[in-house]
């Protein structure tokens, strides 16, 4: 990971007790965890950059272990996700990057986790907010589990940085009630249901 120097990593968490309705126990949890990194690829067009997405699996790894801890641990943990800002010297792609590197840090610390990890990837500058989606580990049609989780840096990213983030919860949208695929009802054969 020495091509993307780290500047720092920020950690947030939220309890959900409600919102108007009736006081939720447990109540769920959500939770980001960003680096702020220079950019080895900015101000220049970099033909092959698919060996950056195994210098990340570091930080994907520590990311992931920091995010877990902050939680609480492992267990019950359902849900997860994953996003980029890249500084306004990058290029989206370099943002991409973090797709494969980001769902490995989480599937390798997670145990088995079936289906696809959302994703949001952008460029933007100081104070940029990301919104990103989560769904459940095993089934992405939980609907209960169809939610965001909003993360801004004041001070990041600067032109030649990127942000790399990752999301994980403990139960669904407080006070769910849409229906679907309800999380008992998990096969976790496809990804899907």
């Amino acid at each position: 990971m020495s091509e993307f120097k780290l500047r720092k990593i920020v950690v947030q968490v939220e309890e959900i007790f409600h919102e108007g309705g009736p006081v939720a126990d447990p109540a769920p949890v959500k939770g980001a965890v960003y680096a702020i990194c220079s950019n080895p690829f900015a101000g220049r067009f970099e033909p092959d950059l698919q060996p950056a997405m195994e210098w990340l699996k570091p930080l994907a790894l520590r990311l992931t272990d920091r995010l877990v801890a902050a939680l609480g641990g492992r267990e019950g943990i359902d849900a997860y996700g994953k996003g980029a800002i890249v500084g306004e010297a990058g290029e989206h792609e370099h943002g991409a990057i973090w797709h494969v590197s980001g769902g490995y840090g989480m599937r390798d610390r997670l145990g088995e986790c079936r289906a696809i990890v959302p994703s949001a990837m952008k460029v933007g500058g100081l104070g940029s907010t990301l919104d990103i989606p989560l769904g459940h580990l095993n089934a992405a049609y939980v609907r209960s589990r169809f939610d965001v989780i909003t993360i801004a840096c004041e001070d990041g990213p600067r032109a030649n940085e990127v942000l790399f983030a990752l999301a994980m919860a403990r139960g669904g949208r407080v006070h769910s009630r849409m229906g679907g695929l309800e999380v008992d009802q998990v096969k976790g054969e496809d990804g899907l249901r």
